[in-house]
């Protein structure tokens, strides 16, 4: 029978309890008495660890989903402001800056990439409810891909999906295959039309390696270099003469069935000061990962970057002035826009390494599911070099970053009045 105390006992004894047993509820009992609390004991509640991986963000938070060779690719976009105007023909800009068979030196797979909205607008604006964008599939050759249905292409992701989930998509790799960010590109044409109309904020990205092939760091004026210059040749340089060396070294290895990497340098301008927040999500933290997620990517610099540690602190450090209208500026930005995880003010810019293309025509060894050494010749479509239909990529994942740290930023500190002595509204352009 359980026995109830009176007041004085229980707060006699609530310094001297002791649990005696762990469930959804505690049972305690008196250190030291013989008075007895009965508790119901619930059977613990199994715990189960969310981690699909599958969305990118905190406040504009993007979806993607969808698999190479299945029915199709897309994203469902939540917390996008109410009232943007918005249609198909907005992302289907920049799905055709990155679908391929643009040229010889891009995957020959013939897909369209035309997409539907099938939520989330309404006579053309968007309504602050989730955004639904599909875009299906119309050129999956399955045959392409008896090969290596048991077969672990060296440094894809055939055998790591098969360690860790113990199946995997055969066919064009999956959920690994980089038409995936199909959804990724979508969004970020939302955010990018966003930013735009916020902040007056741009993004822009070209290839600045291919191979051995590097133009040079002050070959293009990040103030002024323009997407038509970018869009000016199919490698995306914005520089002719390098643009035709980097065809050059893609069409030497695409002739032998082989592929190289390349590197991406992206340029984000008027990007408002306070994006970022320290100390876990920085934004150069946040770029990093949004980075490093794309699928081929294996390296990330933002401004000065690795070449900053051949200088000193008085040759690296950013100097700061007081420009002609009264604002603070840096005189250089080895920075690359970003100081303590947080936007200045002065251009954002870093770099993405894009590993060589793992899938290739060359005889390759390998094992097989069933653990024996084979040989491989892979047969398919695809890129002798990603660099290229990786810019817009690029870009679409640097406005998600930025369009998520400018709604947080908004969020926390412009709820209330600013500090105008130190501080600018967000939209002061």
């Amino acid at each position: 029978m359980t026995t109830v105390p009176k007041p004085q006992q229980v707060a006699h004894s609530r310094a001297r309890l002791a649990p005696r047993a762990i469930g959804a509820l505690l049972e305690f009992a008196p250190a030291s008495s013989s008075l007895r609390f009965a508790v119901h004991r619930c059977r613990t509640a199994r715990l189960e660890v969310k981690a699909s991986g599958n969305t990118f963000g905190n406040y504009f938070q993007v979806a993607t989903y969808g698999e190479s060779h299945g029915g199709g690719v897309g994203c469902v976009i939540s917390g996008c402001p109410p009232r943007i105007p918005l249609t198909e023909a907005d992302l289907q800009v920049e799905l055709d800056r990155r679908r391929p068979g643009q040229s010889r030196i891009t995957s020959t797979r013939k897909e369209t990439d035309t997409c539907k909205i099938l939520s989330g607008t309404h006579e053309g604006v968007t309504t602050g409810t989730p955004i639904l964008v599909i875009v299906p599939n119309t050129d999956q050759i399955g045959s392409d891909h008896r090969e290596i249905a048991n077969v672990y292409r060296p440094s894809h992701a055939d055998a790591t999906y098969d360690f860790k989930y113990g199946v995997r998509a055969v066919q064009g790799g999956g959920r690994s295959s980089g038409r995936e960010t199909v959804g990724r590109v979508a969004a970020g044409a939302l955010a990018k039309k966003i930013l735009k109309l916020k902040c007056g904020l741009e993004i822009l990205s070209f290839v600045s390696k291919v191979h051995q092939v590097v133009l040079p760091e002050d070959a293009v004026d990040y103030g002024s270099v323009t997407l038509e210059q970018i869009e000016s040749n199919i490698v995306r340089c914005p520089d002719p003469e390098y643009a035709e060396k980097m065809i050059d070294a893609i069409d030497r290895v695409r002739v032998r069935g082989d592929s190289v990497g390349g590197v991406i340098t992206c340029v984000a301008r008027n990007v408002p000061r306070g994006l970022g927040s320290p100390v876990f999500d920085k934004l150069e933290s946040e770029l990093a990962k949004a980075m490093l997620s794309i699928p081929a990517s294996n390296g990330f610099e933002i401004g000065s970057g690795f070449a900053g540690t051949d200088l000193t602190g008085s040759e690296h450090n950013d100097e700061f002035y007081m420009d002609k209208a009264g604002s603070v500026r840096t005189r250089t930005n080895r920075s690359g826009g970003v100081q303590g995880g947080i936007s200045n003010g002065e251009i954002v810019h870093f770099k993405v390494a894009f590993k060589p293309t793992p899938s290739i025509g060359v005889k390759q060894n390998t094992v097989s599911r069933e653990r024996q050494n084979v040989e491989l010749l892979a047969r398919g479509r695809h890129d002798p070099c990603v660099a290229p239909r990786a810019v817009p990529v690029v870009e679409s994942m640097a406005a998600l970053v930025l369009m998520d740290q400018l709604m947080a930023h908004v969020a926390q500190c412009e709820m209330f009045a600013l500090n105008t002595a130190l501080q600018e509204p967000v939209g002061s352009f």
